[in-house]
Order: C-alpha cells, then sequence, then structure tokens
C-alpha cells in the first residue's frame, strides 16, 4: 500500500484535537461493539478492506467506546454509509481490541479517518469536523475513485438524515413555536451535549423569543445608552437584520464602559450573539479580539 496527500479541505491542516491513545484508560468490563460499519480486524483487513478497495471507496476510522468524539464522528459517517445506499464501505478499527491494526496504520490517536482507493491511502482528519465538511470529503473521494474507474461519481448532494429533535425543532419553527423548537435543541443538546448544530439552534430559537413583540425601528431609535437591557435588545435586532459589526461594536461598547454584574451580562450576551455567525466571518474575528482586549 502507497500513501497519498489529503483530500483537500482535510488532512492535517485538521489536526490537533484528537483524543491521544496514551490518556485513554484501559478498558474496565466488556468491549463496546460499534454502532456502525464494519468492525476491522488483522484478519480481514486485507481481504475485506484494501482488496475491496479497489472497487469502492473504504474509509477506515479508528475508534473507541471509550472517546466521545469517537462516537460523534462515527454516527455521522454511519448515517452518511446509509443515506449513500451503502455505495462505499466504512471499516471501524477498535484500538482497544485491535492494536496491532492501529500500529500497521500508524495510529497514535482517535478518532482518526483513513480513506483507501485502489489499495492507496488517504489520511482524511481527526478530531469531529462539522457533518457538512464530512458530507463534502465523502463527495470529494468518491468522485476522485471514479475518475480511476472505481466506483462512481455521487449523482448529487445527499443530506444527512436529520436527529428527531432537529426535526421536530424545524417542525415547530415553521409554526412559529419558538418554545417548543427550543425544547427539541435542549432535550438534543442533553443527550449530545457538544453538538454543534444544536448549539446553533438553540442560540437563533432564543433570539427569535428575545425580539418577538419588539418593533425593530422604535427599539432602536428609543435606545439608551446607559442600560443595558436596552442595548442587548438593539444588538438582537441587529443581529437579527444582518447588520453584526452594529450588534458587535455596541456591546463591546457596552462591556468597556459597564462594570460588575453589567459588564458580565454584556460580555456573556456579545459571546451568545457569536454563536449566530459564522466563526470565520472578519466580522466575529475582529470583534473576539476586540473582546479579549477589553477584558485583559
Amino acid at each position: 500500500m502507497s500513501s497519498n496527500k489529503p483530500i483537500p479541505g482535510m488532512g492535517s491542516a485538521n489536526f490537533g484535537n484528537a483524543f491521544d491513545l496514551s490518556t485513554l484508560k484501559k478498558p474496565t468490563g466488556d468491549v463496546v461493539a460499534p454502532t456502525h460499519g464494519k468492525a476491522v480486524t488483522q484478519e480481514n483487513l486485507v481481504p475485506d478492506f484494501v482488496a475491496k478497495s479497489k472497487e469502492s471507496v473504504v474509509i477506515l476510522l479508528a475508534w473507541s467506546a471509550r472517546s466521545a468524539q469517537a462516537k460523534e464522528i462515527l454516527e455521522t459517517l454511519g448515517k452518511l454509509e446509509i443515506a449513500d445506499k451503502n455505495s462505499w464501505l466504512l471499516g471501524v478499527v477498535d484500538i482497544d481490541t485491535q492494536p496491532q491494526v492501529a500500529q500497521a496504520l500508524q495510529i497514535k490517536s482517535v478518532p482518526v479517518a483513513i480513506a483507501i482507493i485502489g489499495e492507496q491511502l488517504l489520511p482524511l482528519f481527526e478530531s469531529v469536523p462539522p457533518a457538512d465538511q464530512v458530507r463534502l470529503v465523502i463527495n470529494k473521494l468518491l468522485e476522485l475513485a471514479a475518475g480511476k474507474g472505481i466506483g462512481k461519481a455521487p449523482d448529487g448532494p445527499t443530506e444527512i438524515p436529520m436527529e428527531a429533535e432537529e426535526a421536530a425543532a424545524y417542525a415547530a419553527m415553521e409554526k412559529g413555536d419558538y418554545k417548543a423548537a427550543k425544547a427539541s435543541y435542549e432535550a438534543w443538546l442533553k443527550r449530545k451535549p457538544n453538538e454543534q448544530v444544536a448549539v446553533v439552534g438553540l442560540a437563533q430559537v432564543n433570539l427569535m423569543l428575545r425580539i418577538d413583540g419588539l418593533d425593530p425601528v422604535l427599539t432602536l431609535k428609543n435606545a439608551k445608552t446607559d442600560d443595558l437591557t436596552s442595548q442587548m435588545m438593539c444588538a438582537d435586532i441587529e443581529i437579527a437584520t444582518g447588520n453584526y459589526e452594529a450588534a458587535f461594536d455596541r456591546l463591546l461598547t457596552a462591556v468597556r464602559g459597564m462594570t460588575g454584574d453589567d459588564r458580565d451580562k454584556a460580555k456573556v450576551h456579545l459571546i451568545t450573539l457569536f454563536n449566530l455567525v459564522d466563526p470565520t466571518d472578519p466580522r466575529v474575528i475582529k470583534a473576539r479580539g476586540q473582546l479579549a482586549s477589553a477584558l485583559f
């Protein structure tokens, strides 16, 4: 087997959040079987995965039941394999029971995903990328493989099936029932505390609840610079209307000019608004830097 470069958008640029194997405690009970994919062993690695990579894309995930991150990415990959009607093969390397396989693949942390196309290894990612990014990477893999005469390129984008709580939240929002949507997102976060889609969804619903009934024009017109509640309402309206910079500047001014509880509330509210904007947006990056300077 030979190595290759990472797929564009993934690879070593995303390394750094993986769960170092040396930090994992030894299993204390029965090994937990993965919920998706086919288990990889020393015996079946070559015949069932490497050899199969000449016919279809193979993705191997280094996994451990002791890693919450590994469970999360396994769930995403499993859903995508089903959504793609098993047009590619997901193999799961349990590093607790198959340390020799992990060693052969030079895996030193979990979760780690590796693709095999035509017996060539391509490193994909460590840590837990957003589901939509994983979707794009798999599409690129399928297109790359099709160009080599392996499998076929995807017909079009395939959506990841929604979580039950996510579907319930969307249904509630379509009816304008933001309280029910909030309850659904909170239930989702209770089950999966690090689910970023739910974090953003809850922030959006809370924003809608806060601005519900407000008159945008009058609220902004009657804003009081020395009244934090007034400033937070104005910032909410500005975020909702896409005026991000104005909202951030308003709360940064409050953080700089206020003291005690009001200063803390302004800071928390500003951070909450950050969750509503793409973290790579220059306005967010600038405001985060200004907040750090204001605080320290």
